[in-house]
């Protein structure tokens, strides 16, 4: 009976029988044995490094460039007594908690990551059977094996009832093979069909499935085309400040009338707090944080949705893929098998119902007759217990049970309708028919009879059919299509995204279900295992082909590689433990809410509800952040090139640097900071195009010369004037700087709404208020220049207002 896709057992029936040996051949380890091996620590627990510790995380983001720069300068105003100019610093502290917050909680989400997922494990002890917790197995311990359990520790049979062994998730290997006496199990492994005692053999960290966890618990963080790009324009910038602070002191201390004057006359403070404000206006220290700030408030959005981030990055994700590989079973389809009819055949054997009603009884049954077992009218009436049994399996593909007496003489099998009645022959009929059923998506089982007994079974032989077998009834089974998949399927043939189907199943089940969720395309059902092992020709397969059934763990991964290798960015969709290292190595994994721990624990966001429907606002959120982030981006950047331009100038020219720090932030606030809080969040359907820093770049470079070119000219205009003191000059840098950038913010907001006009109109509106008002005017250090100056001081803006229009029309040609 194979596990669920969550590695769970199926109920049994209360006061089912294992059919094992006797208690008195195997009654496993004593109480105190147990306590023993506990007290030395041989138990089934797992280590839980990740590669990556909290020191490690905490280091990676304090000891930054980045922050050495910003920080000195913030501690340099705090020690100069100049703490109104030192507002800054929260930036620091805010981006450094932001990057620590989110390596961290990812890290915690690798600790958690486990491949074992049976929740119990059953266990003989003082000869009974009992469950304990997976990690209370100790060595030694006596495993007790039934169908669909996970092997929860390295064991050896010691007894088995024709024990079949799923191993797919350790060695890639599809087909369940047969276990008998001596052979070693390793944990991970899922008991298919029979049943067994085991003898533990490897606990915890000596397990092999522990051993597997390593690859997928190495700490890396969700690719992220935002993150890398400001990161890059962040790494750049922190290495021109070194130079550029050389220079931007230098000038200060000259302008202040050489070193030593400097120095010995006090000047060197006020010379100290204007190159700290020129070098800060350099850092789009805001710039990082409200990228943070977009994420988080998108990733809160998806929560409302039922869709858990693990990682803010995972937010933009979705828009960024062109290829989506979905898992057909509990993505596209409800995730199980139900019974859909049973079709008796004309003249079948009476007491049909009370047959397949055994089989769903039998100790060793799969989940299939589980399902079967549902539906027939009738429940099994515990009689004449059969004469002799075939418990089913992967290798033989039926099972079957002989009867000596009653409506159930003779012997029944239970099995594929190829197998149990071949071809040809009295049943031909029957096996076309079931051919057709199974092309349509559906898997179907035949019940036979024969009067004839079992053929004795023993050995390595595989048992065989009686003769003269003749089919009675035909259980058809099919798995549900979800019901929004198709519209999904669509949603993403509109967007441009290419979807894969991956699954395990039979190639033409799969097929079925592609055609049945109208998958685009020519569709061809590929059997992965026969797919090329050379990585090329296996990456040219997937270059054109979209349903792939047979897929081991190992393929799945091999195929997110491949894809990766052909330059494509890949989703990848999983539930089971099978698909934890696919989706560790997908640029982004999406796991289902009712997955294995092991899947829900790697993939970067999982759908709690299991809803692939959701998806699709996936997308849009993700589209929303990027284009809102790239906005932003224009805003602070645009910034940095202007505070460049006039570090270096003002530097080079020996003046000093026409703004205070606290002149600077309310600037800031005004054409960027409060702006930015709205346009950050605000609604953005534009489809994804790569190039971010590209385009980025193509404006925030002319735009900050424009502004900057503005600033300069009214303050030389203004240096010019005999009669206008350090305030009015640097008052009257503070009017063209502030209504040249807003012009900025103008271009970035359009299309104009409501709100964004509003954020407009409120950003001019506030210049006038602070330079009426006396109280921000003696704070900040302004004093309104004389009407001719102001004259100059709007005559520029207006100026560098018009060039920057004439720039954005430019480039959006």
């Amino acid at each position: 009976m194979a596990a669920d896709r969550t590695g769970r057992a199926p109920a049994t029936a209360p006061g089912r029988d294992s059919g094992l040996a006797s208690v008195g051949a195997w009654p496993g380890l004593s109480t105190a044995e147990v306590l023993d091996r506990t007290d030395r620590g041989l138990v089934n627990s797992s280590p839980e490094s990740t590669g990556r510790s909290f020191a490690g995380i905490l280091q990676a983001n304090v000891l930054t460039l980045f922050n050495a720069v910003v920080g000195g300068c913030f501690l340099a105003l705090l020690l100069l007594g100049a703490w109104q100019d030192a507002l800054f610093g929260f930036f620091v502290v805010a981006n450094t908690l932001i990057g620590v917050v989110q390596e961290f909680t990812a890290k915690r989400a690798l600790v958690r990551l486990a491949v074992l997922n049976a929740p119990r494990a059953f266990v003989r002890r003082d000869g009974v059977e009992t469950e304990c917790a997976v990690d209370a197995v100790v060595l030694d311990d006596l495993l007790v094996l039934r169908p669909g359990e996970q092997v929860p520790a390295d064991t050896e049979i010691v007894e088995c009832r024709e024990l079949e062994v799923d191993e797919s998730l350790l060695t890639g290997e599809a087909v369940p093979v047969a276990a008998t006496v001596g052979r070693e199990l390793m944990s991970g492994s899922t008991i298919v069909a029979g049943a067994g005692l085991a003898r533990v053999i490897g606990v915890g960290a000596e397990s092999y499935a522990a051993r597997i966890t390593a690859e997928a618990r190495q700490f890396s963080l969700v690719g992220s085309e935002l993150r890398r790009s400001i990161g890059r324009v962040i790494h750049w910038i922190s290495l021109a400040l070194v130079p550029l602070s050389v220079i931007v002191v230098n000038g200060q201390m000259q302008a202040a009338g050489g070193w030593s004057a400097a120095l010995s006359s006090g000047a060197w403070r006020d010379a100290t707090i204007t190159a700290v404000a020129s070098i800060n206006a350099m850092v789009p220290a805001g710039l990082v944080f409200m990228t943070s700030v977009a994420l988080a408030v998108g990733a809160g959005r998806l929560a409302r949705r039922r869709v858990l981030i693990h990682e803010l990055a995972a937010v933009e994700g979705l828009a960024r893929v062109d290829v989506l590989c979905v898992d057909k079973t509990g993505t596209l389809t409800e995730g199980s098998f139900a019974l859909d009819r049973l079709e008796p055949v004309d003249g079948a054997r009476a007491g049909w119902e009370q047959a397949l009603a055994w089989f769903a009884t039998d100790p060793a049954a799969n989940a299939t007759a589980l399902a079967i077992g549902s539906g027939v009218p009738g429940a099994w009436t515990a009689g004449t217990p059969p004469e002799a049994t075939v418990a089913f399996s992967s290798r033989h593909r039926w099972s079957g049970a002989q009867f000596g007496e009653g409506s159930l003489c003779g012997s029944w099998v239970l099995g594929g309708a190829d197998v149990v009645l071949g071809a040809a022959g009295p049943g031909s009929s029957i096996v076309a028919r079931a051919s057709e059923i199974a092309a349509a998506g559906s898997r179907t089982l035949i019940l036979a009879h024969s009067p004839r007994p079992l053929p004795p079974t023993g050995g390595a032989t595989a048992p065989a059919l009686p003769d003269g077998l003749r089919p009675v009834a035909m259980a058809v089974l099919r798995e549900r299509v979800r019901a929004d998949a198709a519209d999904t399927i669509h949603y993403f043939g509109e967007q441009g995204v290419r979807v894969i189907i991956i699954s395990g199943d039979d190639p033409g089940t799969v097929l079925a279900v592609a055609r049945e969720v109208h998958l685009p395309g020519d569709l061809h059902g590929v059997d992965a295992r026969a797919l090329p092992d050379e990585p090329q020709a296996f990456a040219e397969v997937l270059r054109t082909e979209n349903v792939f059934g047979r897929v081991s763990p190992d393929q799945k991964k091999a195929m997110v590689l491949a894809l990766q290798s052909l330059g494509h960015t890949v989703a990848m969709t999983g539930d089971g433990i099978n698909d934890a290292l696919a989706l560790k190595h997908a640029d982004l994994g999406i796991a289902m809410g009712s997955g294995a721990p092991a899947a829900r624990a790697v993939a970067n966001l999982v759908l709690l509800d299991g809803g692939f429907a959701r998806l699709p606002g996936i997308v849009g959120e993700g589209r929303q952040v990027i284009a809102n982030v790239e906005r932003l981006a224009k805003l602070f950047l645009s910034k940095t090139v202007y505070a460049v331009l006039l570090a270096l100038v003002f530097g080079v020219v020996l003046w000093p640097f026409p703004f205070l720090p606290r002149q600077l932030a309310v600037v800031d606030g005004l054409t960027i900071g409060l702006p930015a809080l709205v346009l950050g969040l605000l609604p953005n359907t534009r489809l994804y195009r790569p190039g971010f820093l590209r385009r980025v770049a193509r404006w925030c470079v002319p735009s900050g010369i424009v502004v900057a070119l503005a600033v300069i000219g009214a303050v030389v205009y203004a240096h010019g004037d005999a009669g206008a003191s350090t305030a009015e000059i640097q008052t009257v840098a503070v009017i063209t700087l502030t209504l040249s950038a807003l012009w900025v913010l103008v271009v970035l907001a359009r299309p104009f709404t409501r709100t964004t006009a509003g954020i407009v109109v409120a950003a001019y509106a506030g210049l006038p208020l602070i330079l009426s008002l006396p109280a921000p005017r003696a704070f900040l250090h302004l004093e309104v220049p004389s009407p001719e100056l102001v004259l100059v001081s709007v005559g520029a803006s207006v100026a560098a207002s018009l060039v920057l229009e004439v720039v954005h029309r430019r480039i959006r040609s």
